[in-house]
């Protein structure tokens, strides 16, 4: 078994990687030289300030009573500057659109894989083009420019990290922070020879990161008093700083200024996804070389916010995030970033029209040197007769479009010459992603087979060894050696092929991945033949009908991913299961607990996602709900007769239940504090952190009984649970839990109904003494239906409170009882750690039904396999990496999930077999003689 399981383990981290290196590998090329525009340019300094979090329309909009929220940027649009709405992209995180402003691409989904902090891939900037930059703000997002950076012309500032705490009294001191370091740094330069000539330099650039926006977003949701009074400070540091640089350089009219942020945010304040809100951001620029307001009579947009905003007169120039680096470049006069892939929104110009010709034809001069980095570098990885070019833009076409535009541009034809540079820069756009995307089709069909042939393995595995469908058939040697050499052989042409294409070593997995796998599959064709025949000699109509509520059941599961709701249809259907099996006359009451808990426990799809509007006084009901509970069931455990038990064991559940109190009392109490901004409680967070070490341990000093052990997993779950709540969810686990309490009490009924074995006595049967290996049964086809609820109530301790496939369905609230201030990976953990609570749940009465329904784990954690894998195959063609970036992120993390749930139920089916059979010995002042 272990040998199998590691194989698994292995084909799964395989299918799981490779999603990122056929779909998502960096789209970065390197040794492009830098273009730049040959004429003089209209600005000598840019000055950038990104409000980090800022909501196009929470800027935009009036307050109630028709007041700016900010006046002075709405003085600017209105009668000085250039305004409009950028538009950014998945995943809606700090670092991606700091790239995408500066840099001018979008960063691939792999730097998440490598941590948002760090440069996972040397690119170059704005700042590294410029002759110097100095900036203020976040140690999150300066860092990466200035080591990226070439020489030693980025200078950063930044505050301490600790500073960025979700429950301080007020997140705008950060913004504070940068403005007056930016006005005691200008005032310091008049008395520093050396600083005072690098300012007055040209192609300078000054940036201000402004992360109290964001920070009081998480903690109060945009919608607060605080975030809007936020917006009103910053607005007040942006008059003060764009008048104190005019004075310094004696308002010459040659500094340019931007305004924008670098994602938005949603109502319930996190952001990560493709929601409007979130992709949405202002953008506004005035000073040098920037056109003035244009009044328009109409424009039509499809959002309908410029009558809300009470801008309709006003022309709005939409752009794409990345085109706000080619905007800062020609202003400044830098060459274009290498790396940057946007298009230079010329409408936000006020020069000439040939120097706006110009600039365009650098910048398509600059995207087609990418083009043709990335068409050399694959030209060399592949076999001449199999490479296929882009034919639009073949070398010919090349020449024949830059002598075009060169020849309108010489005879002062520039609005033709601009609309060619347009279409030169999208074709080029279109090579750039062909090419990355030119093996897709090949490694897609490889890891697919892969897939197929691992699924019909499994399944093979469970008929030949736990099944009496086929009789053992006599291997012959002389064909299966055969075999073995037909496939070695295989496998050297395909290794052959790639190592002359010099392609890299992770294509060698992929492809060769499913030659052992099928290897195995064709080598048990004997069982094949043998379950064929033994399948047609059944009644077909048997056969389809199960096969049929199979793939049903499989399409619920996929479907649940999309619609929450499909899960509550699920939980319906199971009511019904003791009537449709008449498993209710011989059961009565149990099978009306089960349909009352099914529908309970179907409601809570039905509900809004979780954290989008806390509710402490129903996490308080929730834990004083559990110490109800348990106050009955040990009422009923002492009155209960057991010859095994020791009443010294009663006592761990007197401390799991002080626990679960004391838990309840620090949510209370913490909110509360955190509600009069006097931030978290030290004497709640030692509590907090002391609960979440001390449950698991308790939970191993309880008696392994299986009514005992299991309540005892439920206080212990709990007691950490209720801290990580924040609203209707604290009830999730206990409906969850009575659920699967009453499943292992039906799935004896059903062993009885059913004939298999004879029903063992639930109340002293003991997790230890259960794994005897000589009452293992063979497979029923019931226990197919077994398997298919354990992946159903696996995937609704999963939907059951939220969309988890999306990143802003996180609420950081979550994990204030632990900590405040921001630490991404420690805040991920403990979300993480909510997620799989209700996991273990599942995974703990999963592992009872396998022990007394007499089914060896193996056996039945094979079925899981399939169904999980069938599931996951659904996604790995539903993947996209086009349209919505809504869709594109959701249809990313669907199939991470899926992949890493089949990963996650091996791990928990170990940790399930720890939680319930081990136990810590405590030593004892008498000594019990027990049988």
């Amino acid at each position: 078994i272990p040998v199998f399981i590691l194989a698994g383990l292995l084909v799964h981290c395989v299918f799981l990687v490779s999603i990122f290196d056929i779909y998502f590998s960096s789209p970065l090329v390197h040794g492009m030289t830098p273009q730049q525009t040959p004429l003089p340019p209209p600005a000598k300094r840019l000055v950038l300030f990104v409000a980090d979090g800022l909501r196009a329309d929470s800027l935009y909009e009036l307050d109630s009573d028709g007041a700016p929220r900010a006046p002075y940027l709405r003085g600017i649009l209105e009668n000085n500057g250039s305004w409009g709405v950028s538009h950014t992209r998945v995943p809606t995180e700090s670092r991606p659109g700091h790239v995408a402003l500066i840099a001018g691409f979008y960063e691939d989904v792999s730097a998440v894989a490598k941590g948002w902090k760090e440069n996972p891939v040397e690119f170059d900037s704005v700042f590294n083009e410029s002759k110097y930059t100095w900036s203020w703000g976040s140690p999150d997002i300066l860092p990466m420019f200035a080591k990226g950076a070439t020489g030693d012309h980025v200078y950063t500032f930044c505050y301490a990290a600790e500073s960025e705490d979700f429950g301080a009294e007020d997140a705008a001191k950060l913004d504070m922070w940068v403005f007056d370091h930016v006005k005691s740094f200008f005032n310091s330069s008049r008395s520093n020879q050396t600083l005072f000539s690098a300012l007055n330099e040209e192609k300078v650039v000054l940036f201000l990161h402004l992360l109290g926006i964001d920070t009081n977003g998480h903690a109060h949701r945009p919608n607060s008093r605080e975030y809007k009074e936020n917006i009103k400070q910053v607005d007040e540091g942006v008059k003060e700083i764009a008048s104190l640089i005019d004075n310094f350089y004696g308002n010459d009219g040659k500094t340019a200024f931007i305004l924008t942020s670098d994602h938005g945010m949603t109502d319930w304040g996190s952001h990560g996804a493709g929601h409007p809100t979130e992709t949405l951001t202002p953008l506004i620029v005035w000073g040098a070389g920037v056109n003035y307001p244009q009044k328009v009579t109409s424009q039509f947009f499809e959002d309908n916010f410029l009558k809300e905003w009470k801008l309709e007169n006003l022309k709005r120039l939409d752009v794409n995030q990345a085109d706000i680096a080619p905007l800062m470049a020609s202003l400044i006069g830098v060459p274009f970033p290498l790396n940057s892939v946007g298009t230079l929104p010329l409408e936000y110009l006020n020069s000439s029209a040939l120097f706006k010709a110009e600039s365009m034809f650098t910048n398509a001069v600059q995207i087609l040197e990418q083009f043709k980095v990335k068409m050399s570098q694959k030209k060399e990885t592949t076999l001449s007769f199999l490479f296929t070019t882009f034919k639009p833009l073949s070398a010919s076409e090349q020449i024949n479009f830059l002598k075009e535009i060169r020849l309108y541009i010489q005879q002062q034809k520039y609005d033709e010459a601009v609309s060619l540079c347009k279409t030169l820069i999208n074709l080029a756009l279109e090579g750039l992603s062909y090419y990355h995307t030119y093996d897709r089709l090949f490694l897609g069909l490889s890891i697919a087979m892969g897939f197929v042939g691992w699924t019909t393995y499994v399944i093979l595995v469970i008929i030949k060894a736990h099944t009496n469908l086929t009789k053992t058939v006599p291997t012959n040697k002389k064909k299966s050696t055969v075999l073995f050499y037909g496939f070695a052989a295989a496998g050297m042409i395909i290794a052959f092929f790639l190592l002359i294409q010099t392609c890299p070593w992770t294509y060698y997995i992929y492809c060769l991945l499913p030659v052992p796998v099928w290897y195995a599959v064709v080598k048990e064709i004997p069982v094949i033949q043998d379950l064929a025949r033994n399948i047609l000699s059944l009644h077909i109509g048997q056969s389809i009908g199960f096969l049929l509520v199979c793939t049903l059941g499989v399409e619920i599961l996929v479907f649940s991913f999309f619609y929450r709701s499909a899960l509550t249809v699920g939980l319906l259907v199971f009511a019904g299961w003791p009537v449709i099996t008449q498993l209710w006359i011989q059961a009565k009451t149990k099978a009306m607990i089960w349909t009352l808990l099914c529908v309970l426990l179907a409601i809570f799809p039905l509900m809004p996602v979780v954290g989008r509007e806390p509710n402490i006084p129903l996490v308080i009901a929730a834990g004083l709900l559990t110490l109800l509970i348990s106050f009955f069931s040990l009422a009923s455990l002492c009155r209960s007769e057991n010859k095994y038990r020791d009443n010294e064991d009663l006592k761990v559940y007197f401390y799991q239940m002080f626990s679960v109190a004391l838990s309840t009392y620090v949510v209370s109490s913490t909110h509360n504090s955190l509600k009069i901004k006097q931030g978290l409680p030290v004497m709640n967070q030692i509590i907090s952190w002391m609960t979440l070490v001390s449950s698991p341990v308790l939970l191993l000093l309880s008696p392994t009984f299986l009514f005992e052990r299991l309540f005892s997993i439920l206080l212990s779950l709990m007691s950490t649970y209720l801290l990580l709540s924040t609203g209707y969810e604290a009830l999730f686990p206990l409906a969850l839990f009575g659920l699967m309490f009453v499943w292992i009490n039906m799935e004896q009924e059903a062993l009885q109904h059913y004939g298999l074995s004879l029903k063992p006595k639930l109340a002293v049967f003991n997790f230890t003494c259960a794994v005897d290996i000589t009452q293992f049964r063979q497979l029923h086809l019931d226990d197919v239906r077994r398997s298919f609820f354990f992946v159903f109530f696996i995937v609704t301790a999963f939907f059951g409170t939220g969309n988890i496939a999306s990143i802003n369905s996180f609420d950081p609230a979550s994990v204030y009882c632990f900590l405040t201030v921001f630490s991404p990976f420690m805040m991920g953990g403990l979300l993480l750690l909510k997620i799989a609570i209700p996991f273990v749940l599942v995974s703990c009465a999963f592992e009872a039904v396998q022990v007394t329904t007499q089914l060896s784990s193996k056996s039945l954690f094979l079925i899981v396999l399939v169904i999980s894998d069938i599931m996951a195959l659904h996604f790995f063609f539903l993947v996209k990496d086009y349209g919505s970036w809504l869709d594109i992120g959701t249809s990313i993390s669907h199939y991470v999930l899926v992949m890493s749930l089949t990963i996650f139920m091996m791990v928990m089916n170990g940790l399930a077999q720890l939680l319930t059979t081990q136990r810590l010995g405590l030593p004892r002042r008498t000594k019990h003689h027990s049988t």
